[in-house]
């Protein structure tokens, strides 16, 4: 589940190609398809995993890490090149546990995230 929800990322980083981007968005796209490959290799039983599910993320039957978490996916190795995928997966649980001290997941729904671009499901990248 989780890397089904970040391929749709990586693929609306490839298909923002910008020739000011000094490749952000190339090297965004590959760090969450590494990440994406990574999550496919760990167990359910993974401590990271049991995390993410303890605090909610599939409980509506896909992955949802809650607008934090999204915010990281959305700029994850964007501006830099800091860490790996354990170190996103981490994050995400962190965000996650953060965000359910915080209230119900539909109360933290912002209408700041309404404004930010979505990848288009089913988006293809020309050849």
């Amino acid at each position: 589940m989780i890397a089904h929800y970040l391929r749709p990322y990586a693929q609306w980083r490839i298909n923002r190609p910008d020739p000011c981007d000094d490749g952000r968005n190339a090297r965004a796209a590959i760090g969450l398809i590494d990440a994406a490959t990574y999550v496919t290799q760990l167990e359910d039983g993974e401590p990271v995993i049991v995390r993410l599910a303890l605090a909610g993320c599939f409980d509506r039957g896909h992955f949802d890490p809650g607008p934090e978490g999204e915010r990281l996916v959305r700029f994850w190795h964007y501006d830099s090149v800091d860490g790996g995928p354990p170190d996103l997966l981490e994050a995400l649980a962190a965000s996650a546990e953060h965000g359910t001290r915080h209230g119900p997941r539909e109360a933290r729904q912002g209408h700041d995230l309404a404004t930010l671009p979505r990848p288009r499901q089913g988006e293809v990248t020309p050849a």
